[in-house]
């Protein structure tokens, strides 16, 4: 009987706590398993948000087509193929200049560190290497690297096929996106109730009116940039003008606040090699233009884009960097634009009152005011 009794009344565990533990385990697995598929599919998630950042960047004209009566998948092939075309006939035109052009840059690449680091040790007083021991640049080290680095036939082989299976999926996926884009919109609002299908609307248009108008911009900036700047050194007489200009055009609309400097100083130190006042004309062309750019291009282009703030920009390509490699520093700053679209559309912003920097209110008398003043 006493033994029965005490087994009655053992304290039995609470009836939440089975429950709490199987859901810990439940999180622990899941989070190790969305670890693992991120690191794993990093590069894909990557090629699909270049592929949509590709469609909604000609889903305008896409419409366009479609509201002159052609069917959707017919409009978006015809962008895609006129895109195409138009690639391959800017590099037949302008591809065996641009080669030849960047072959004889990195020949001469060396030459130029050279003359720069005498100018600085005569300059500075300094002791950097020059020549031959700067870069320690010799046959047999050509010849060791080649061996070291430079796969086989069949590893080039590889790596083109894997390249263009990557190009043509990205395209496959762009082509789908923008044809089946509505039908695309339409599915995923409805597995959501009626009363958050606006909402789910609304964020889409927000995203790709955002991501589709900040890379048209940049692009159109870039084309600009490149096209101001190749005529320039062209009619100063700088060698290598065409691949400078493409680089200069590139790297100063796609690479935020660091861009600007980083694109003009290849060209100025190329144009410097050559001429030392060249240098100084090219950084003084830039100077000028990123000032034209910044007041007169750059409000009207992309005047229906979100402004961001420079350092915010920054920050978000070193984290796309960090996350995603190439593409996530390429795709960052049109990702940190949509969540500011965003918070800024759906958010909601309070006055500051007057501890804080707000302005006081004019309306009504000052209820504080010394009783004096009314008599």
């Amino acid at each position: 009987m006493t033994r029965r009794a005490t087994v009655a009344e053992r304290p039995r565990a609470p009836r939440w706590l089975r429950p709490t533990i199987i859901g810990v385990l439940l999180a622990v697995a899941f989070y190790q398993m969305s670890g693992w598929l991120f690191h794993n599919l990093k590069g894909f998630l990557g090629l699909l948000f270049l592929a949509w950042l590709f469609s909604v960047t000609i889903e305008p004209i896409v419409d366009r087509l479609e509201r002159f009566g052609m069917r959707r998948g017919a409009g978006t092939g015809l962008v895609m193929f006129s895109l195409i075309l138009f690639t391959i006939g800017f590099f037949a035109v302008f591809g065996t200049l641009l080669f030849e052009q960047i072959a004889q840059l990195l020949t001469t690449l060396p030459d130029a560190l050279t003359r720069v680091t005498d100018w600085a040790n005569r300059t500075f007083d300094t002791n950097f290497k020059t020549g031959d021991e700067l870069l320690k640049i010799t046959p047999d080290t050509l010849r060791d690297l080649a061996q070291r680095f430079t796969p086989g036939v069949l590893g080039v082989l590889s790596t083109l096929v894997g390249a263009l299976f990557q190009i043509l999926t990205m395209l496959l996926f762009v082509f789908y996106m923008s044809a089946e884009g509505p039908q695309m919109r339409r599915t995923i609002a409805s597995w959501f109730p009626a009363r958050q299908q606006q909402l789910i609307a609304s964020v889409w248009e927000t995203s790709v009116d955002k991501a589709g108008g900040y890379v048209v911009s940049r692009l159109i900036l870039a084309a600009a940039s490149s096209i101001f700047t190749g005529i320039f050194l062209l009619i100063i007489g700088v060698p290598y003008w065409l691949p400078l200009a493409i680089w200069t055009g590139v790297v100063s609309q796609f690479i935020p606040t660091l861009g600007t400097y980083l694109a003009i100083g290849l060209p100025a130190l190329i144009a410097a090699v050559q001429q030392p006042l060249d240098g100084v004309w090219v950084i003084a062309f830039g100077t000028v233009y990123q000032q034209v750019e910044n007041y007169v291009l750059h409000p009207r282009i992309t005047s229906r884009t979100v402004a961001i703030h420079p350092a915010v920009a920054f920050g978000s390509v070193i984290v796309g960097a960090t996350l995603f490699g190439p593409v996530g520093a390429l795709v960052s700053v049109p990702v940190v634009a949509i969540l500011q679209a965003l918070v800024e559309s759906f958010g909601h912003r309070y006055e500051l009152i007057p501890e804080v920097g707000g302005e006081p209110e004019e309306d009504g008398p000052d209820l504080t005011a010394d009783s004096d003043s009314y008599d």
